[in-house]
């Protein structure tokens, strides 16, 4: 054998064994979510820019510019293409000009049922999603989930309890029964008795409006995402919404919907960045989003979220739908 076909042979051979090792590294930390990660989307990785590098949006700069321009709603004209499911968009207005905007759903629960899902392997995004749930007419990301893709905390999947059942939980939880859907405030109620009847329920955080009214995001970030929220307005109603853009860091999303004139009387953060996606369907109607963008801020260094295939969309391993009673 020659040198060089030795060579050739040492380099196959190594590299075969890093591929070995890292599969079953891969697959001791991730399991099969870890896998459809590299497969749908080749992976996740952070780069560090500044805070006006044209690889952040512009809305993006914005917000990161000190101090942060103020924000004031725009028109808000609601459609209702079937009784009881109302939809609309929030534009948000800093200097004159949309930085943002808030699309949304406001469903009657008397008329429709909440269902939350989980698909551990990571290999549902939005499209599958819309395939393998043709009756949801809602559907969008849910709350938390750890490294293998399962809920990180406690959930009820149409009456199935998965997650964590030791977990300290002080934000809030959302609840649905056959009759009816609420966000349960946490802050003084053990996550335990807030499922307690419960067909779908799960804990997320933070708890953007309380009980009481007020904020409950005590500390302030430059953490820029895409969001989804769930909520109840005064009248009852359930309005479920998600940013087009990633101008809101948690603390100024939950001023503007405090100030906003959806009149919330509590709502809670779901999980958010490039899984943050939407699909609306029904009477005619519908509607399909596609988020994109995190970004983690320490003074000027800012690290965005990529991935190497940059037109695969991101899984979602858990989701909120809606459906007809």
């Amino acid at each position: 054998m020659s040198a060089i076909r030795k060579l050739l042979f040492g380099l196959t051979a190594a590299l075969a064994v890093v591929i070995v090792v890292g599969a079953g590294w891969l697959w001791q930390v991730a399991g099969v979510y870890g896998f459809n990660t590299i497969l749908r989307r080749g992976g996740t990785y952070w780069i560090t820019v500044k805070p006006d590098d044209e690889r952040l949006s512009a809305s993006m700069q914005l917000a990161l510019k000190s101090p942060v321009p103020a924000v004031q709603p725009g028109s808000l004209v609601w459609q209702e293409p079937e009784i009881g499911f109302e939809v609309a968009e929030l534009p948000v207005f800093a200097d004159g000009r949309e930085v943002d905007r808030i699309f949304l759903s406001r469903i009657d629960p008397a008329r429709f049922r909440f269902v939350v899902h989980n698909a551990p392997k990571g290999d549902a995004g939005i499209d599958e999603w819309e395939h393998a749930l043709p009756k949801a007419v809602l559907i969008v990301n849910g709350s938390y989930y750890d490294m293998h893709g399962r809920p990180d905390t406690p959930f009820i999947s149409e009456g199935v309890a998965m997650g964590p059942q030791q977990y300290d939980a002080k934000a809030g939880a959302f609840f649905a029964d056959a009759n009816s859907a609420d966000i349960r405030d946490l802050t003084h109620q053990d996550w335990a008795s807030a499922f307690a009847g419960a067909r779908n329920a799960m804990v997320s955080y933070p708890l953007l409006i309380g009980n009481d009214g007020q904020t409950h995001v005590n500390v302030k970030s430059r953490w820029l995402a895409n969001r989804t929220f769930v909520a109840k307005d005064g009248s009852g109603r359930i309005v479920i919404g998600t940013t087009k853009e990633a101008f809101f860091s948690l603390d100024r999303l939950a001023e503007f919907l405090k100030a906003s004139p959806l009149d919330l009387k509590v709502a809670l953060n779901l999980d958010g960045g490039p899984l943050a996606h939407r699909s609306v369907r029904l009477n005619g109607y519908s509607q399909k989003f596609y988020a994109r963008w995190e970004a983690q801020v320490d003074d000027d260094n800012v690290r965005l979220l990529r991935w190497p295939i940059p037109q695969a969309t991101w899984a979602m391993p858990m989701v909120l739908t809606v459906e007809h009673k």
